[in-house]
């Protein structure tokens, strides 16, 4: 039991740095990221939007608080990783990677934890 929590602190901690630096990006490099999801095929209104619900998400899974707004918040996140990742994998860009690294964090991080709280 004690290792399955090290694991979900990892994976949780690792997905938090994630979404640190995605959110960051969206507001301290607003320029190049809406340049992005324009070649993406994808509205630039939505960065900042989407930075601001990474960081709402990211808090309620770290208050660590069950209950369905923490579920909200896993599937808003695992959606947005496989969103990303077949947005870049058909434009042929080769940033599909990190989307795949968030969707094994954000797995990770889902079942560990429902593994670890009773």
């Amino acid at each position: 039991m004690k290792t399955k929590k090290i694991l979900y602190w990892v994976a949780t901690g690792l997905f938090s740095l994630l979404m640190l630096f995605s959110a960051s990006m969206y507001f301290f490099n607003y320029e190049e990221v809406a340049q992005t999801f324009t070649k993406l095929g994808h509205p630039s209104y939505v960065v900042y939007p989407l930075a601001v619900l990474k960081l709402l998400g990211l808090g309620v899974i770290l208050s660590n608080r069950g209950g369905a707004l923490k579920e909200w918040a896993y599937a808003g996140f695992f959606f947005n990783f496989v969103l990303a990742f077949f947005a870049h994998f058909m434009n042929n860009d080769g940033e599909h990677m990190g989307a795949l690294i968030g969707i094994i964090l954000v797995l990770s991080s889902y079942f560990l934890g429902k593994q670890v709280r009773p």
